[in-house]
């Protein structure tokens, strides 16, 4: 079976060869598409029980949902409700489910299907177009519930983008996505695709696509009319997997990508073997022999393993520069390895623009930030803020505060954890505040790419991506042994 973010992606690359010049345009279905409305039926059907004082669905899960929106009949006697007050519940649900407090309130994205959405609008010449079934009476609850839920991806839905049914409700939408294409066209866009959960409305935009351009493309989620209906070159999907969609070498030239954690062979070997320009080594003291070395954890919490393999300072630098590398230095140990680091910097010396020195503000303090930045005012200083992002929505005033001070001691980035709530709306204020941001915690690939939809100005990732042959920090195998114990022996 095809994989249908795979073969989307192919197609719009084709297109794009194909016509270079021309703005592009791919369409999106709302219901059943964008929004999983398993969460509308469920939210619906449990304010019944809140108005009514009944426990008919307070035990129903999304999950158990498996009809579709204008079938909820089917689902009220698969619950055993009884007649009587299936007619009631059904009248409420027909009531309500579309009016804009439910809309606004009730509505879910499927997971991932924003992140493709943003993955389009920030290509070249290219759009994103919404043709839905809904009536235009909803235009503006659409729109606004769209965009509040589009927020966390930067995605941004333009009004003249979208194309609604111009008839009343659940009248001749096939011939209505028919005519969105034709909407679209008359904007000055080629179409190349159109997502859509129904087959007829797929069939509706193949008949009257006379190029045969446009990739159909089934959301295989829940939906009413029959899949043998579809035109052949219908390809379905469920999974709206980036990692199929995104591939390593149109990653954004602009975002700086930094290798987390090469602290030992296994990964140092793993990252030269990479594209990736930048390497963050954890720099601390070594306790026993007063050495600067490279090691994520502390001693105290994490003792020395009997197979561990501990690398100064010194050795990783020194091959990182035979590979033209540049240093990303976590010093985690903070002010007491300042004095350590200018001298290795001059020794090598390093171009500011190829040094990036990063600490906690409670370990450096002023003192140390303002050390680093006086000798090395065009390098990368850079602090993680995660402690100060509630104040930032909250008490943006006085967070700003804050942060101007911090700039004021030389530094000039900032970094946020991925695990932040709300990345986008912080990334977004601090960027309008005049910041550089750095995404960090990075776990897999999936988050990455996720992180780099967000454009911030730099990425720090573990970079254990078996899909793209990385295998970061905790893989790897072959480590060079190191007697460490024997360096204490006298």
């Amino acid at each position: 079976m095809k994989n249908w973010m795979k073969e989307l992606a192919y197609h719009y690359h084709s297109m794009r060869k194909n016509y270079p010049n021309d703005k592009l345009l791919i369409m999106f279905d709302i219901d059943g598409t964008i929004i999983d409305m398993r969460y509308m039926i469920l939210y619906v059907l449990q304010a019944y029980d809140r108005k009514h004082g009944t426990h008919y669905f307070t035990h129903l899960k999304h999950t158990d949902i498996r009809f579709h929106e204008n079938k909820i009949d089917r689902l009220l006697s698969r619950l055993n409700i009884p007649l009587v007050e299936r007619k009631k519940i059904l009248e409420w649900y027909l009531q309500k489910r579309w009016t804009p407090n439910i809309i606004l309130k009730a509505h879910r994205p499927y997971p991932n299907v924003l992140a493709v959405i943003r993955w389009f609008q920030i290509q070249p010449n290219t759009d994103v177009g919404l043709n839905t079934g809904r009536p235009k009476a909803l235009f503006d609850a659409t729109l606004q519930s769209l965009n509040e839920l589009a927020e966390e991806y930067r995605v941004h839905f333009n009004p003249e983008l979208l194309y609604m049914n111009q008839s009343d409700w659940e009248f001749n939408i096939p011939y209505s996505k028919a005519q969105g294409v034709k909407y679209f066209q008359d904007l000055g866009y080629r179409v190349f695709a159109a997502v859509d959960n129904e087959p007829a409305n797929l069939k509706a935009i193949h008949k009257i696509d006379t190029t045969k351009e446009i990739m159909l493309l089934h959301a295989d989620t829940l939906f009413e009319s029959s899949r043998k209906i579809a035109p052949k070159t219908v390809i379905s999907g469920k999974n709206y997997d980036i990692t199929e969609l995104i591939k390593e070498k149109e990653l954004p030239p602009h975002i700086q990508f930094v290798w987390h954690g090469i602290n030992d062979e296994a990964n140092l070997r793993q990252f030269l073997a990479s594209n990736i320009q930048w390497a963050e080594i954890d720099v601390r003291r070594d306790p026993f022999t007063e050495d600067i070395i490279v090691r994520h954890d502390d001693f105290y919490h994490t003792p020395l393993q009997d197979d561990e393999d501990i690398l100064t300072l010194e050795e990783v630098v020194n091959t990182l520069l035979e590979h033209n590398r540049s240093i990303k230095f976590d010093l985690k140990d903070g002010k007491v390895l300042i004095k350590d680091i200018l001298e290795l910097v001059d020794q090598y010396s390093l171009d500011d623009q190829k040094i990036w020195f990063n600490s906690n503000v409670e370990l450096l303090e002023e003192e140390g930030f303002k050390a680093l930045a006086e000798k090395h005012p065009h390098a990368i200083l850079q602090c993680p803020i995660d402690f100060l992002t509630p104040l930032i929505i909250s008490m943006p005033k006085k967070a700003k505060e804050i942060l101007d001070t911090f700039a004021s001691w030389g530094i000039n980035r900032l970094s946020i954890s991925w695990k932040t709530p709300y990345k986008a709306k912080i990334l977004t204020t601090l960027e309008q505040w005049g910041f550089q941001v750095n995404i960090y915690n990075v776990p897999n690939l999936e988050a990455f790419l996720q992180a780099v939809l967000l454009k911030p100005q730099s990425i720090t990732s573990d970079f254990n991506f078996p899909k793209w042959h990385y295998y970061g920090r905790g893989s790897g195998q072959n480590k060079k042994k190191y007697l460490y114990q024997m360096k204490l022996s006298p």
